[in-house]
């Protein structure tokens, strides 16, 4: 988990036009095609002094009130009908702990690959496992999976060896999510991969894929976090064919670009997969956002500044997409209805339209973007960041008698700040004030409704499309495609609300390393 997740993302590898302005699934309650989900959005109760040891019975003390909690909401999600129900990543202590603070919170998680292991039934069989205990015991008491977050303590051999990853204290310490079937039985541990600033824990020596199987939807994979911007796990799951996502996450929003409502979103539908993501509630770290997304929908939560700090329960009914489970009448995909904006053919000659000779840089989420302005009320811009260039066709529609300023920024490089991970980003944005300089910053509110067709030529092929609208809206493009040579294009119209972000934004990820 991040103190300041300036992260999180990642995706697929799939072709597909996608109209998402209405139903593309009919699913009724209780069809073999659809399962019910829950997210529990967790108002975190903290230990105080994180840099402080506990012993077993204090660290159990304070665990014991966030677990209280999580009882409710899997008695309430239980009486929704729900089969698996997903907590936030480090939900049940919170952060900031030193290797050695969080001693006292961690448990041995047995391996379910290697042994059938039922808490809640077999108590005795392992010390100092509470914690696994009374999670075993939620699931069986309220016949329904979750999943959660938690801190595993394994043994690993001492060794001269320089390049062992073994810590010279003789133990690893992973940031870890567990799965409990509805009887119980313990049936995944995933070891989190990419760590975000977290000294009490420890990256695995091997990046872990890790699935479990549900008798009501097939196949889900699991990643946390920070995990999401990179190759592994998640492109690995999504390249396996996995399409249903566990994703406890403790996600910091990091406006214009990475707010966790509008990259999950984005992820769900680049990737074409469903993302079931729990977040933690925390204010004064702008934690908040969480979602169940899939590529039809998106049922989702983001809590304005001021609102009470508590918890939410979301509760949605969606398709099963693993591909091994026989779906009738469940599509993927569909051909886009045309959104009636630029509908005569002018668009497919957006290269033609020179680079604008008025450009100007800015910073944008810590990486430097060269931009341009959007003037008038309608136009066609281009913008390139070296040979990397993104298009713009808008048709723009100021709403009151507020002055805005648009602007559309191209980068293409390696972002070094807070991880290391190589982008090709597409973003119109609206800028904070008047003046070129606030274009990039951060924006939560806008006016300006505007029809646009986005496009850019990627040198890769996961590219995650984002419509974030004022006050945390999230929309769908009416139109995302992905070409055989690298074009990506989305196109959008008839917003319900001001624009503050529209972005394409690619990973390429053959390039983190150089």
């Amino acid at each position: 988990m991040p103190p300041r997740e300036e992260t999180m993302f990642s995706f697929a590898v799939v072709f597909f036009s996608l109209t998402l302005t209405s139903a593309l699934v009919k699913l009724e309650p209780g069809g073999d095609s659809s399962y019910v989900a829950a997210v529990y959005e967790h108002s975190v109760i903290l230990n105080p002094e994180p840099h402080v040891p506990l012993s077993r019975s204090a660290a159990l003390q304070h665990v014991q009130k966030n677990l209280d909690i999580y009882e409710e909401q899997a008695a309430r999600a239980a009486q929704q009908g729900v089969q698996i129900l997903v907590f936030p990543e480090v939900g049940l202590q919170g952060f900031n702990f030193s290797r050695s603070s969080i001693s006292g919170y961690l448990e041995t998680i047995p391996d379910p690959q290697q042994e059938s292991w039922n808490p809640c039934t077999e108590p005795e069989k392992y010390n100092n496992t509470e914690v696994l205990q009374q999670l075993s015991c939620m699931a069986r008491h309220n016949n329904l999976y979750i999943v959660a977050n938690m801190g595993d303590r394994q043994p690993c051999p001492l060794t001269t060896d320089p390049t062992s990853s073994c810590p010279s204290d003789g133990h690893w310490q992973f940031n870890t999510n567990v799965v409990f079937r509805s009887d119980g039985l313990l049936v995944a541990r995933y070891h989190k991969y990419n760590l975000f600033h977290e000294e009490s824990y420890d990256t695995p020596p091997q990046p872990e894929i890790i699935t479990f199987d549900t008798p009501f939807a097939g196949r889900f994979g699991l990643l946390i976090c920070f995990d999401i911007l990179f190759h592994e796990p998640t492109i690995t799951l999504v390249e396996k064919g996995v399409r249903q996502l566990i994703f406890p996450t403790g996600w910091m929003n990091l406006l214009p670009l990475l707010d966790s409502v509008q990259f999950h979103r984005a992820f769900s539908l680049g990737a074409n997969v469903t993302l079931l993501s729990a977040n933690l509630r925390h204010d004064k770290l702008n934690m908040r956002g969480s979602g169940i997304y899939t590529p039809f929908s998106a049922t989702y939560h983001h809590a304005q500044r001021g609102d009470p700090e508590e918890g939410r329960l979301l509760v949605a009914r969606v398709p099963v997409l693993d591909p091994e489970w026989r779906v009738e009448g469940v599509s993927t995909s569909s051909a886009a209805a045309d959104s009636g904006f630029c509908d005569s053919g002018s668009c497919s000659d957006s290269s033609l339209v020179p680079p604008s000779s008025d450009t100007f840089t800015s910073s944008m989420m810590n990486d430097t973007f060269t931009f341009v302005l959007l003037n008038g009320t309608e136009g066609r811009v281009k913008v390139c960041d070296g040979t990397f260039c993104c298009h713009l066709q808008y048709q723009r529609y100021p709403q009151g008698g507020s002055e805005e300023l648009y602007a559309l920024g191209a980068f293409s490089g390696l972002h070094t700040a807070d991880g290391r991970y190589a982008l090709q980003v597409c973003a119109l944005v609206r800028c904070a004030g008047l003046d070129p300089s606030s274009c990039g910053q951060i924006v939560e509110e806008a006016e300006s409704k505007i029809d646009f067709l986005l496009e850019g030529k990627f040198g890769t092929r996961y590219v995650y499309p984002s419509v974030l609208a004022s006050r945390m809206v999230l929309e769908d493009p009416k139109h995302f495609e992905k070409a055989a040579d690298g074009r990506v294009t989305m196109k959008h119209s008839d917003m319900t609300a001001g624009l503050i972000t529209a972005c394409l934004y690619g990973r390429m990820y053959h390039l983190d390393n150089e």
